[in-house]
């Protein structure tokens, strides 16, 4: 008989939030959810219980509609409290694979203001193996686009970074074209882009006007290995200037393996989930 993993994460049963209670904002490579698998059912708890956590999650390897459908449901079973999920019209990627990009949220907390888009890439070469897709949300006060990458792994470094270098016109398009109403215009970045970013590749992208920073360490390694964790690959990009008034300080991952590393990574994910916690009342000057 198979041993059953153990998860060491919270099961969070909702309370009753004050307004203006900050809120956490994450991404989460899952995986290949959707795959058929020996512990198809013990991944959709596992991974409800980790996003329970959160309050909005942006999640990458969608691999079937319904299983997003189904790990809602177990985060409504979970948490006593209702959710619902934002998911992109087409799966994106080559011929012989194709992945979503999918949104979790809570409805006591978020909303969704505006259903998410591609970004375009016809008029500007195919750079992207899966194009990032944005939607917008709102949070108590706190109106932002959330764009989701999930860079190509590749045979070559080179690819990865070539994507990477792309970033700029990626925050520039979701800042100008698909959310020009917004005042502030406050674009974040999420995903697993398959390269730490300290690499050179984003040099561009942390050059932009609107001072792009990283809220995960740069040294904060994101993906599990069969012993330990292993790379920097899962990072949120935030515009420091527009998000001053809003970003908490509080950033990070939640180390769901308690060591078990092998058995997660087969089970649940080979990557950590990465979030960053933002006020949901402005900050205001005296």
């Amino acid at each position: 008989m198979k041993k059953k993993l153990k998860l060491i994460v919270i099961f969070m049963i909702a309370g009753i939030f004050a307004f203006g209670s900050p809120a956490k904002v994450a991404s989460f490579n899952t995986l290949h959810l959707g795959w058929k698998g020996d512990h198809r059912q013990e991944k959709i708890e596992g991974i409800a219980s980790i996003i329970s956590l959160f309050d909005l999650i942006g999640i990458q390897e969608v691999m079937k509609k319904d299983e997003v459908k189904k790990l809602t449901n177990e985060l409504k079973v979970q948490t006593g409290i209702e959710w619902r999920y934002h998911i992109s019209p087409y799966a994106v990627g080559s011929k012989k694979y194709r992945e979503y990009f999918a949104y979790i949220y809570r409805t006591d907390r978020v909303k969704l203001l505006k259903k998410g888009k591609f970004y375009p890439e016809e008029d500007r070469g195919k750079n992207f193996m899966r194009e990032p897709y944005g939607a917008k949300f709102q949070i108590g006060e706190f109106k932002f686009t959330y764009v989701l990458v999930h860079s190509i792994f590749g045979d070559k470094k080179t690819q990865r970074q070539l994507e990477a270098m792309q970033m700029t016109d990626v925050y520039d398009w979701f800042k100008e074209e698909y959310d020009g109403k917004n005042e502030e215009n406050i674009v974040i970045i999420g995903g697993d882009f398959n390269i730490p970013s300290y690499d050179h590749a984003f040099s561009g992208f942390l050059k932009h006007k609107d001072l792009i920073v990283d809220a995960i360490p740069p040294n904060q390694k994101t993906t599990i290995g069969k012993k330990g964790l292993v790379s920097s690959y899962d990072h949120i990009f935030y515009p420091y200037e527009l998000m001053k008034d809003w970003y908490t300080g509080r950033n990070g991952v939640v180390d769901f393996t308690d060591n078990n590393h092998r058995e997660v990574r087969k089970v649940i994910s080979d990557h950590l989930p990465v979030f960053i916690e933002v006020n949901t009342v402005k900050e205001r000057g005296e």
